[in-house]
């Protein structure tokens, strides 16, 4: 099949502008960022994702045959619905759980608002990115935080998908940098910068190269205070890499000096498993369950357990904030908290993690916690959970434990 534009150019340039035909109409503010606390001056879309349909508009303007339609990472269905009402069929793959809880939400709020109208497309879920973009001709991507999550992703699409795929990436220029453009270069022959719009662009990425393979994962070995030597492996998109969190470590030192060892602990956030494989390793009888809302991160902590031969007591879910959890239920929790949600600072996600953590825990349980000292989440521990007491402090750290009242 013959490419509708030559390489190097994209719609916007070609015909001198962009058509609204997957925007027009389309009612963005009904969209909830549920199951994330409202924010004030928050939208559960922003100019990126309108700028993405318009340029895919552009494209099929222009002669392209979008189908199959592959999205990732889509955070509140802000691409995919609008696709859908259009009439377009759609894969969607979400690492995070929260987004694929959200898409549901507001996918079941538009179908029951009648927002979808009549001849709408069908939505199929992909357990993986190679599964979604496998021989699919468009995807949309927003362009993650992340260098590495990037590379991972554009690698993917380069061996999954059609030959004639086109990858349309776009991001707010103020989290957009130069090397992102490199790094889409590295697995894609053509990559080109469409004009930005209402601070927001979209790299426009064509011609897959032949051999590119998927990212392996990071591995590196950590001394770990009070736990001793450690492999940590992350794959792409694990938040902090293969790097043993300085919080986490001094969290670990606190743990070690702990006299009541639990019998059971839950690692809220697990990351690289740094947290569950140290506390498996500090206590030779606990179980811990260790849980995510990123499948990356439940991958990147049962492939540490298994390097640190303690794969028999460390399991690994994907959950979004305990969702799925039983109401006071644990002896003890872990909680290195987040505080930012994607490109933006945003301590509510540790208010609500924490807020889950109170949920689970039995009365007298513990919510061991490490959070930048700057932040000042004393409070929130004391009214979300109970009586909170300091433990261990650094230049930039403080751990602290809670007991549920």
């Amino acid at each position: 099949m013959s490419e509708p534009l030559p390489r190097g150019v994209t719609p916007d340039v070609a015909r001198g502008g962009l058509p609204d035909d997957l925007t027009a109409g389309v009612d963005f503010a009904a969209l909830d960022r549920w199951p994330l606390p409202p924010e004030p001056d928050r939208q559960a879309h922003d100019a990126a994702d309108l700028l993405l349909l318009d340029t895919l508009a552009g494209w099929i303007a222009s002669g392209h045959v979008p189908g199959p339609v592959a999205v990732l990472e889509d955070r509140h269905g802000a691409l995919t619905l609008p696709l859908l009402t259009a009439g377009h069929d759609v894969r969607v793959h979400q690492d995070d759980a929260s987004a694929e809880r959200s898409l549901d939400a507001n996918l079941a709020a538009w179908r029951a608002a009648g927002r979808l109208g009549g001849e709408t497309g069908e939505l199929e879920r992909s357990a993986t990115p190679e599964e979604a973009a496998r021989g699919a001709r468009t995807v949309l991507l927003p362009l993650p935080r992340s260098l590495d999550e990037l590379d991972r992703l554009s690698r993917i699409v380069a061996g999954a998908a059609d030959p004639g795929v086109v990858l349309l990436a776009g991001g707010r220029d103020k989290h957009m940098s130069p090397r992102m453009n490199a790094v889409l270069g590295a697995a894609f022959e053509d990559v080109v910068a469409g004009r930005g719009r209402r601070k927001a662009r979209v790299l426009t990425a064509r011609g897959p190269r032949p051999g590119v393979t998927a990212r392996p994962p990071e591995e590196a070995d950590r001394d770990v205070p009070g736990v001793g030597r450690l492999r940590l492996v992350a794959h792409a998109g694990t938040f902090g890499g293969a790097a043993a969190d300085p919080g986490s470590r001094l969290l670990l030192a606190s743990l070690a000096d702990d006299p009541r060892p639990p019998g059971r602990v839950v690692d809220l956030g697990c990351g690289n498993g740094l947290l569950s494989v140290g506390a498996a390793r500090l206590w030779p009888h606990v179980t811990v369950v260790a849980t995510d809302q990123s499948a990356v991160a439940v991958a990147s902590t049962l492939a540490t357990a298994r390097a640190n031969r303690v794969a028999d007591r460390v399991r690994a879910v994907r959950d979004d904030a305990l969702a799925t959890w039983p109401d006071g239920t644990e002896e003890c929790v872990l909680l290195n908290p987040p505080f930012h949600d994607g490109n933006a600072v945003d301590p509510s996600v540790a208010h609500r993690l924490v807020a889950a953590a109170a949920r689970v825990l039995e009365p007298g349980g513990r919510l061991w916690c490490v959070w930048n000292s700057h932040l000042r989440y004393r409070p929130v521990l004391e009214d979300l959970v109970g009586p909170t007491r300091q433990t261990a402090r650094d230049r930039t750290f403080t751990v602290t434990v809670s007991e549920r009242r």
